[in-house]
C-alpha cells in the first residue's frame, strides 16, 4: 500500500468525517419534534449540518495551510473535537432540556451533572475553535507568503 503524507491523509479523513457530521445533523432534524426542547432540537440539526460543512471546507484548504506536522496533528485534533463535542452539546441539551447557557434555544435549568457537562463541552468547543482558527490563518497566511515570494 502506498504511504500517504500527514497532510493529504488528514484532508481525506476531514472530508470523510466532514460527510458524516452532515449526515448526523440531517438525522438529527429528522428528531426534533421527539426532542424535550425542540428548539434545541433544531440548533443540533443546525449544529451539525453547519460544522460538517466547516470540515469539508477544512478538508478541501487543508494542503495549503502550511504548518509543521506537529501543528497540523494538533490542529486536526483540536477540530475533530470541536466539532463533533459541539453537535453532541446541543444534542444532550435537546435531548435533556437542559442548557442554561443556552437560553435563546430555550434551554432551561437541568440537573447539575447536566449542566456541568454542557458547560463544560461549551467552553472547551469554544476555546477550541478559536484555537483552530487561529491556528490555520497562521498555516495560510505562511502559505500565501510562500506563494508570493516565488
Amino acid at each position: 500500500m502506498e504511504n500517504v503524507k500527514s497532510p493529504n491523509k488528514h484532508a481525506n479523513k476531514l472530508l470523510f468525517y466532514g460527510v458524516l457530521l452532515f449526515f448526523f445533523g440531517l438525522a438529527a432534524g429528522l428528531f426534533v419534534p421527539l426532542m424535550a426542547n425542540p428548539r434545541m432540537g433544531l440548533s443540533t440539526h443546525l449544529e451539525g449540518v453547519m460544522n460538517g460543512i466547516f470540515l469539508i471546507v477544512l478538508g478541501l484548504i487543508w494542503n495549503r495551510v502550511a504548518l509543521p506536522d506537529k501543528w497540523l496533528k494538533i490542529t486536526f485534533g483540536l477540530t475533530l473535537y470541536g466539532t463533533f463535542s459541539n453537535f453532541a452539546a446541543v444534542l444532550f441539551a435537546a435531548i435533556t432540556g437542559a442548557g442554561r447557557m443556552m437560553p435563546i434555544a430555550l434551554g432551561k435549568e437541568g440537573t447539575p451533572i447536566q449542566e456541568a457537562i454542557i458547560s463544560f463541552l461549551l467552553v472547551s468547543v469554544s476555546l477550541a475553535m478559536l484555537a483552530v482558527c487561529a491556528i490555520v490563518l497562521v498555516g495560510l497566511n505562511k502559505h500565501i507568503n510562500a506563494q508570493l515570494s516565488h
